[in-house]
């Protein structure tokens, strides 16, 4: 068995085989859990209120070692309601919502309970929180570049098709790059004159018109009788015909390049196969 991520190089997958059945992994429960706030990465910090000659001052240390004071003026006043005192001078420090920064734990370093109003420690605490983000980004170094892969990692496949947009010749060196040997110009090129897949949508005429083949399975007297077979598009004098893929379930609307727009473009030059 495998688990595989986009991100993992197929080198690491040799011994799986083509054909092999994989199942894609798409919890809504788990894509809910991470849409709730809960799940909101914030910088654990710890705070701790001392006493200035001044007034006070209020220190806070992150998880990742930073740390950072601010401090203002106020008059002392001793506290009526000790216990109440302290209650709202944790609540209201604590209060970092709007930050990218969570409580751990908050320490009050004071000589006794002081009466504090809620509009200085609410600006002191601002005061600091913006102090501990610049000391944040002044010691922020940038990760160094990924340096890239040799040789570079293959594609999975060695041929790609008009549908792959290559348009430009630094998309298809970089497709020649990673070992694609047939690079298709972009259908925008003008190098497809024939009747190719204008557009792919999973939109099915047939399915609209209750005449889908899957529709049909298990239907005494229906089931074998309704077929894939293509349909007409008409606008005005377009026609555009329909073809049905039953098995990935996608309808393809064929058409084939005008003239009128063949002799008005430029094609770009690209080359069949690998030079």
């Amino acid at each position: 068995m495998w688990r595989v991520f986009p991100k993992d190089p197929m080198a690491s997958f040799e011994d799986l085989r083509a054909g092999t059945l994989v199942n894609r992994n798409r919890d809504m429960n788990w894509t809910r859990l991470l849409d709730r706030p809960s799940a909101e990465r914030r910088i654990g910090v710890w705070l701790r209120l001392d006493e200035t000659a001044e007034g006070f001052a209020l220190t806070l240390t992150d998880e990742d070692g930073h740390s950072a004071t601010a401090s203002a003026a106020h008059a002392k006043e001793a506290a009526k309601d000790a216990v109440k005192a302290e209650a709202g001078l944790r609540e209201h420090l604590g209060k970092l919502g709007a930050t990218p920064f969570a409580a751990m734990g908050i320490a009050l370093d004071l000589t006794q309970p002081w009466f504090v109003p809620a509009s200085f420690i609410n600006a002191l605490r601002r005061d600091a929180v913006n102090a501990l983000e610049n000391v944040r980004a002044a010691a922020y170094q940038r990760p160094p570049r990924a340096q890239p892969a040799e040789p570079p990692m293959l594609y999975p496949e060695d041929t790609l098709s008009y549908l792959a947009n290559v348009y430009n010749h630094r998309a298809r060196d970089f497709y020649a790059k990673h070992g694609v040997q047939i690079i298709a110009a972009a259908y925008e090129s003008h190098e497809e004159t024939g009747e190719v897949s204008l557009m792919i949508t999973k939109h099915c005429v047939r399915y609209s018109l209750s005449l889908c083949p899957k529709q049909a399975k298990g239907v005494t007297g229906v089931q074998g009788t309704v077929r894939a077979a293509p349909l007409t598009l008409i606008n005005g004098s377009e026609k555009l015909t329909l073809r049905f893929d039953c098995k990935p379930c996608e309808m393809h609307v064929m058409g084939k390049l005008k003239p009128t727009v063949a002799r008005q473009a430029v094609p770009l030059k690209f080359y069949r196969a690998k030079p």
